[in-house]
């Protein structure tokens, strides 16, 4: 599903497609603040967006082979809750 597919679906539970866009955004947005400022968000039942990070590490350089240093950085990592996993599995 992608972005506009799922401002859509959003929009049946609104008066406006217009609404449910801005709600859609109100909350990637929120979210995003939240993580970049290190924090993490826990919407109980359904799962929490937190960042975690990855080390530096070795790679290899996909059409030559070389090895190459990958830099430290930070991603964010989302864990499903457990309402979220029920209503996925059944």
């Amino acid at each position: 599903m992608t972005k506009s597919e799922f401002v859509d679906r959003v929009a049946s539970k609104f008066d406006s497609k217009r609404e449910a866009e801005d709600a859609v955004e109100a909350v990637i947005g929120t979210i995003q603040d939240v993580l970049r400022s290190g924090g993490e968000v826990n919407l109980t039942g359904f799962g929490k967006f937190h960042v975690a990070q990855r080390g530096a590490r070795q790679g290899k350089h996909p059409r030559t082979g070389e090895t190459i240093q990958i830099a430290a950085s930070r991603v964010p990592r989302f864990s499903a809750g457990s309402k979220l996993k029920q209503a996925v599995n059944g």
